[in-house]
């Protein structure tokens, strides 16, 4: 059996999926953009800006389990620009200071044109 995660201090999901979902001791969190939750609107026009609302998102969904940036295991970036990479990670690691396993990869395009998207597994206490 699984639990979903709703909450409002996360974007609502703009497609048929979840924000997150626990199972078997993992919440598997889908991917977080720059969007303001309750809103929906792209946040800022530079990657610092929208890393920072990225991870607030992130944020968002452990709160909403009882989790922190410590409790997570893998992250997986996405970069509209791997120009951006290095300022990316100076917001990134301001916040997964446990420095999970991590993939970052660029992309062409983000949904709502995004920058950046960051998706988590946390281990669940």
């Amino acid at each position: 059996m699984f639990k979903v995660t709703s909450t409002e201090n996360a974007p609502a999901a703009i497609g048929p999926y979840s924000q997150a979902i626990a199972v078997n001791g993992f919440l598997f969190a889908s991917g977080q953009v720059a969007l303001m939750p309750g809103t929906g609107e792209v946040v800022g026009t530079t990657i610092e800006e929208q890393a920072e609302r990225c991870c607030l998102n992130v944020k968002g969904i452990l709160d909403a389990n009882g989790l922190g940036f410590e409790d997570v295991v893998k992250t997986t970036c996405f970069l509209a620009d791997m120009g951006d990479f290095a300022a990316f990670n100076a917001v990134y690691g301001s916040y997964f200071t446990g420095k999970p396993a991590r993939s970052c990869v660029a992309v062409k395009t983000l949904p709502k044109n995004v920058l950046c998207e960051v998706e988590v597994i946390a281990a669940l206490k």
